[in-house]
């Protein structure tokens, strides 16, 4: 046993060493967008979000773009509170076209987002499709910063996404998120295809049409990587950025059940990844319980001194993911991530286990 625990675990540092490394090794390429600048279409899906729409559409009305090249076409989800009139107030004196959609019907097997993101990619009038949600702030680069990535035969191009918040909770969510985001880049740089995140994204029209659209694909809770491998299949190239110029913050998950219900919707999409990927995953979330074992069998000073390890080979993937994109590190949260990551991974597995619903933007799924 104490053999097979020395080889796990000097596998996952080795892997995560390696990771480390490599991430940031692909230096980001000073490019323009395409000349003239070209018309673009901005999708919003929003379902009751009067909350948090005034903060996206503002972070849309400051973009460093043309605003005569700009449609944005906001697809209003059947909501029952006051969003349409917040966003009708909030792109009042837009220089720019913007429309409110009512979503009343399903297209094809398009549900939830999906159907909206294929009501409003109908009624775009643009060969560029950039995707946020209501709950993001993109920053005023957005759109350059996605355009300088196409070219052609590419079919996507994702860019960052950071959470926010003053509270301690918002603040793990954070580091969570762009550790995360940045051992995807890792696996990207090297050619393999991960993901892609519906809340920061542009879509050529012509790939996005080559699918079929959200309308012929099959349904998804994580429609986003749907899209994402129909793009692949069409033969279309990608680009995945970790570039401050395409940086967007989210609003964060206010309670620990929400967070919940957003992380199990995010396992459809883990769950459709290739193989191998998931038996990484698996590997790497494995490393608390097979901690215990260690201690178990070798003692608590041997568990110690893997568990500080960890804590420094984490500190310096988080201080060179933030570091990346012009953030400061909050290398002091490190102890009470672990505590997070912990609580998080076994609430989900038992999440995944029970034959329970998970709730998103008032509807249900299993």
């Amino acid at each position: 046993m104490l053999v097979f625990l020395m080889l796990y675990f000097l596998g996952w540092f080795g892997l995560l060493l390696t990771a480390t490394v490599l991430f940031g090794r692909n230096k980001p390429t000073a490019l323009l967008p395409p000349q003239p600048l070209p018309r673009v279409s901005i999708l919003i899906a929003a379902r009751n979000e009067e909350a948090a729409l005034g903060r996206c559409l503002q972070a849309i009305r400051t973009l460093q773009y043309p605003p005569e090249l700009v449609e944005v076409l906001l697809g209003n989800d059947g909501s029952t509170d006051a969003t349409a009139s917040v966003a009708a107030a909030a792109m009042v004196g837009y220089a720019g076209s913007f429309r409110i959609i009512s979503i009343a019907e399903a297209l094809g097997t398009a549900r939830g987002k999906a159907n909206v993101l294929a009501h409003l990619a109908r009624a775009a009038t643009t060969d560029f499709f950039c995707i946020t949600d209501a709950d993001i702030a993109v920053p005023p680069t957005w759109l350059t910063g996605l355009l300088a990535h196409t070219g052609p035969g590419i079919g996507s191009v994702t860019g960052l996404t950071l959470v926010t918040g003053p509270r301690l909770f918002h603040r793990l969510q954070g580091l969570d998120w762009l550790m995360s985001l940045g051992l995807v880049q890792v696996v990207t740089d090297l050619g393999r295809p991960v993901t892609a995140m519906g809340n920061n994204m542009l879509v050529t029209r012509a790939a996005y049409e080559a699918t079929g659209g959200y309308e012929a694909l099959p349904f998804s809770v994580t429609e986003d990587y749907e899209l994402f491998k129909a793009i692949l299949r069409q033969g279309y190239g990608y680009r995945n950025l970790f570039h401050p110029e395409v940086l967007a913050e989210s609003l964060p998950m206010y309670t620990w059940g929400g967070l919940l219900h957003q992380r199990r919707r995010w396992l459809r999409g883990v769950e459709q990844l290739p193989g191998w990927l998931q038996v990484c995953l698996a590997l790497y979330g494995s490393f608390y319980p097979l901690l215990v074992v260690l201690a178990i069998v070798a003692g608590w000073p041997w568990a110690l001194s893997v568990w500080t390890a960890k804590l420094g080979l984490q500190g310096w993937l988080a201080a060179k993911c933030f570091r990346r994109v012009g953030r400061r590190p909050p290398l002091e949260l490190l102890p009470l991530f672990e505590l997070y990551t912990v609580l998080l991974t076994g609430s989900l597995v038992l999440f995944r286990l029970l034959p329970l619903q998970f709730r998103w933007k008032g509807r249900s799924y299993r």
